[in-house]
């Protein structure tokens, strides 16, 4: 009954949503569907918050075609780094992805020598020190270059005894904090990202991601307490799975792993201390349900090859599996899904990197060798203007633009979560119970609740006092009427 219940539900919320704004509207000319998730957890219908524009390719910008780019990056004056790793060079274009700034394939030594790049798999500008930051990777080393070319210095494999010398050296992603702190992700590398002084000298690792904790691992660890020390020398040891991704937001670092098998630390929030902000939350990245791929006849899970922060907080995830982008609040509150493997624009083949700016994203492509630049639309900047207001703690003036999101689409569930905690701050718990109840949202409900009953009470406070005053003396007199027929009766028995 309830599952016919809920089917019943979300196919009339479904058929409201497309009867006020028209289906996939939206999404007109995408290569795919837009959809979200409602509070069951089932993909429904949605309005798209992010529309292709254009692919942009290397031809385009009069360079010549990208070989396998790998990742991408906006510096804070608004210009894009390609590391276009086939080619050996990183490509600086501007802001409209019209005209290339520079394209950086020989450097200068401090000695005044040149130097080349072999397969450089990463880029980051630094807003400090306007430094430009080169995962060298078959190069063995991280070339740090000022933008006219000149490099300023260079890290390579550390002689730390920390650091198994058995490992060879193969930068894939760069970035530097305020500090000058230096964080290399390295391909072969699964003790968290390597991270350096600003001298260049090796710190230690940093942001290491916890073992899947699955029921062959546990059932090993038990057999281990009662195993003899030969036997756990020669024992397979389980390691976690490598940092694949990282962005750098103010004084926390984002990390993702592209692991198909790993739920745990798909994506963390890493601070200072290397302390993961998101490790006792219940958190969900990419699609909810693993993808069923008939060509190779088996269930593909997501694999978050990248990671973006926005000026705004969003968190973008890149997923390798399904070609999507997974725009999720700071909070981790999904909000858009975006993209898809196919042939069109606003498709792909092997997504590789992704990066933003002001509310547009832009996402590489390693095989068709383009970026493709997604804008916002109009559903996407009500839905982001909302969850700002929100995100920030402006509750009741976040009310309005919810409602106006709602209005838009109404199978948009983070919509119905916005407006339960607007109307709960403002104090309309009835109000409040309706949406967080809608929303599935348990913690508003409840706070909603006793609120309700707190001012439920107060109001008919007189009336409840009177009833209980009329209760208590109706329950004293019986008492009495009782005991004084009881004494009656006892007395005639007596005669």
């Amino acid at each position: 009954m309830k599952s016919k219940l809920k089917r019943c539900i979300t196919a009339m919320a479904a058929f409201a949503a497309l009867a006020s704004f028209g289906a996939f509207s939206a999404a007109a000319g995408e290569p795919y569907d837009s959809y979200n998730y409602d509070r069951w957890g089932e993909a429904v219908p949605s309005q798209a918050g992010f529309s292709a524009e254009r692919s942009v390719s290397g031809y385009d910008l009069g360079v010549g075609a990208f070989d396998s780019p790998s990742d991408i990056f906006c510096d804070h004056e608004h210009i894009f780094y390609i590391a276009d790793t086939g080619n050996n060079r990183i490509v600086a274009v501007d802001t409209d992805f019209a005209d290339t700034v520079k394209v950086y394939d020989s450097f200068t030594m401090p000695d005044g020598s040149e130097t080349t790049l072999n397969k450089p798999m990463g880029v980051y500008v630094s807003a400090e020190n306007d430094l430009i930051y080169i995962a060298d990777s078959d190069n063995a080393r991280v070339l740090i270059s000022d933008k006219d070319g000149n490099v300023q210095g260079t890290i390579t494999k550390p002689t730390s005894e920390v650091y198994d010398q058995k490992r060879t050296f193969l930068p894939q992603r760069v970035i530097a904090d305020k500090a000058g702190n230096v964080y290399v992700v390295l391909g072969n590398i699964t003790t968290g990202a390597a991270m350096f002084a600003p001298d260049g000298s090796f710190m230690g690792f940093y942001g290491a991601n916890r073992v899947e904790p699955t029921a062959e691992i546990v059932s090993n660890y038990i057999r281990s307490i009662f195993m003899s020390d030969e036997k756990k020398a020669r024992r397979t040891r389980t390691v976690p799975t490598g940092i694949t991704s990282f962005d750098i937001d103010g004084d926390f670092i984002f990390t993702c792993t592209s692991s198909s098998t790993q739920t745990t630390d798909t994506v963390k929030k890493l601070n200072a201390a290397g302390k993961n902000i998101f490790a006792d939350l219940e958190l969900s990245f990419g699609d909810y349900k693993p993808v069923y791929d008939t060509s190779q006849n088996k269930v593909l899970s997501p694999a978050i090859v990248d990671i973006d922060v926005a000026e705004d907080g969003c968190i973008n995830c890149l997923d390798l599996t399904t070609g999507r982008v997974f725009q999720y609040d700071e909070d981790c509150n999904l909000l858009f899904i975006t993209g898809a493997i196919a042939k069109q624009t606003g498709g792909f083949d092997h997504v590789s990197a992704i990066e933003s700016l002001d509310n547009d994203l832009y996402v590489l492509d390693s095989s068709k060798d383009t970026v493709t630049i997604f804008r916002e639309t109009s559903f996407g900047k009500a839905v982001h203007k909302a969850a700002a207001l929100y995100n920030a703690g402006y509750y009741e003036e976040a009310l309005e633009p919810w409602q106006d999101v709602l209005k838009r689409d109404g199978n948009y569930h983070r919509a119905y979560v916005g407006i339960a905690s607007a109307l709960l701050r403002k104090g309309d718990y009835k109000g409040a119970m309706k949406y967080a109840k809608l929303s599935d949202a348990g913690d508003i409900y409840n706070k909603a609740f006793e609120g309700y009953r707190r001012e439920f009470l107060r109001e008919h406070f007189t009336a409840i006092a009177a009833g209980l005053v009329i209760l208590i003396a109706g329950a004293v007199t019986y008492s009495k009427l009782r005991k004084k027929r009881g004494n009656k009766k006892r007395k005639e028995e007596q005669i």
